[in-house]
């Protein structure tokens, strides 16, 4: 490969996904480095004045300053877009500063914004209280219910913001009735994939105009840095997300994007392993949950009330699942009796991690916004990782057996 191939879309949109992966976006220095350069540097130097005016009038390509630019934050958003089918990917400090670019970017006082109920504890409260305490209107609604998106719409409806499959309730929202539905009235989607990844679901196939990422999750995969991403056409992302992020400074930091890149090598492997073991582990347990007076909730089991349409649209289901063992106190015995499985709030790792959302992730919320979205005190999420399915589902017979389960 040259050393501009891998930003050469020319070349790189014929690539298969896999290859993407590992080569898209690579830009090599004149040393002729096989893994990509990190340019830990916050400015950059000009041979003349004119050169640096005509940079920062536009006139010009090149860097100016590492809250606009950086050479190897912009290889891996060339990478996160090849990955994701889009034009133009920005990568943010985090997923969270993610979700809030993609919806302030391009709202305003008076505007409305329709949200699923069911969403990550931080993107409720963005929904719930950022954005009313700014003049827009919210509405929540169920995403799995079809008919609740139109009827949602009002004249000033600028937004369709949802997660699919969303966290931690697995609720799988209809791609293509609600893309089409909202450019039928232009209104904009905002699609979180975190739970899937480009790996595993590619929102804009169906019509999404954006797509947000938490690459802290799958595209990192191991626990390591924070990392966020958000993926458009190039005249929304140059026009509509650039003048927030230029002014106010969610960037993410060389080396972060250094990490998820890395990481992205490994995704299509990993995403679809994780998946592989999080359909096994559920199956092991759905039965014994089910007859303690529970229930098991993941999109690639058929008990899923969405399961085949997640199959149509993903290529596979995902790393996570949770369980509803009814009362707190049943929950945290689960979790304490843990040996190798991991007591911890986050997704997408390489390692097995469980939580409780009503204590961790959704904690901020209130006690009816919870019940409302099916964080019930009993609820466990899971997020299966690379290890042996045997010692997996060695552990948690273990835990559950200590939990009356």
């Amino acid at each position: 490969m040259k050393k501009t191939t891998g930003m050469d879309r020319k070349t790189t949109q014929k690539w298969r996904p896999a290859t993407q992966a590992v080569r898209g976006g690579t830009w090599r220095s004149d040393h002729g480095e096989t893994s990509e350069a990190m340019f830990l540097t916050s400015g950059y130097t000009y041979d003349d004045a004119q050169t640096v005016a005509d940079r920062f009038a536009g006139d010009a390509q090149g860097m100016t300053y590492s809250r606009l630019q950086n050479p190897t934050v912009a290889m891996l958003e060339e990478r996160i877009a090849l990955l994701e089918g889009a034009e133009a990917c920005r990568a943010q400090a985090s997923g969270m500063a993610a979700m809030t670019a993609a919806l302030l970017c391009q709202l305003s006082v008076g505007d409305h914004c329709v949200a699923a109920k069911a969403a990550f504890g931080s993107c409720r409260w963005l929904v719930d209280n950022l954005l009313p305490r700014f003049g827009i209107k919210t509405s929540v609604i169920d995403s799995a219910d079809n008919a609740a998106w139109e009827a949602a719409i009002r004249p000033n409806t600028k937004v369709f913001f949802f997660e699919t499959p969303a966290n931690p309730t697995l609720d799988v929202v209809d791609l293509q009735h609600v893309c089409d539905l909202a450019r039928a009235h232009g209104i904009t989607t905002v699609v979180d994939n975190a739970f899937a990844s480009p790996a595993l679901q590619r929102p804009m196939e169906f019509g999404a105009d954006v797509v947000a990422y938490s690459a802290t999750k799958l595209m990192d995969g191991q626990g390591r840095v924070l990392a966020g991403a958000i993926c458009g056409s190039e005249e929304w992302i140059t026009e509509t997300l650039m003048p927030f992020q230029r002014n106010t400074g969610p960037t993410i930091s060389p080396f972060n994007a250094w990490v998820v890149m890395k990481g992205l090598e490994t995704l299509d492997l990993r995403a679809h392993r994780q998946s592989e073991n999080a359909v096994a582990l559920g199956r092991f347990m759905e039965e014994r949950i089910e007859a303690a007076g529970g229930h098991l909730r993941h999109p690639g089991l058929p008990s899923h009330p969405r399961h085949q349409l997640a199959l149509d649209q993903m290529d596979a289901t995902g790393p996570i699942f949770a369980i509803d063992v009814g009362k707190r106190d049943r929950a945290f015995a689960i979790l304490d009796a843990l040996e190798l499985i991991d007591i911890s709030n986050n997704i997408g790792d390489a390692k097995t991690l469980m939580c409780h959302p009503a204590s961790t992730t959704h904690a901020n919320m209130a006690d009816d916004a919870r019940a409302d979205m099916g964080v019930s005190e009993g609820l466990l999420r899971i997020n299966v990782g690379l290890e042996d399915i045997a010692d997996l589902t060695e552990d948690m017979d273990r835990a559950l057996a200590a939990a009356g389960v």
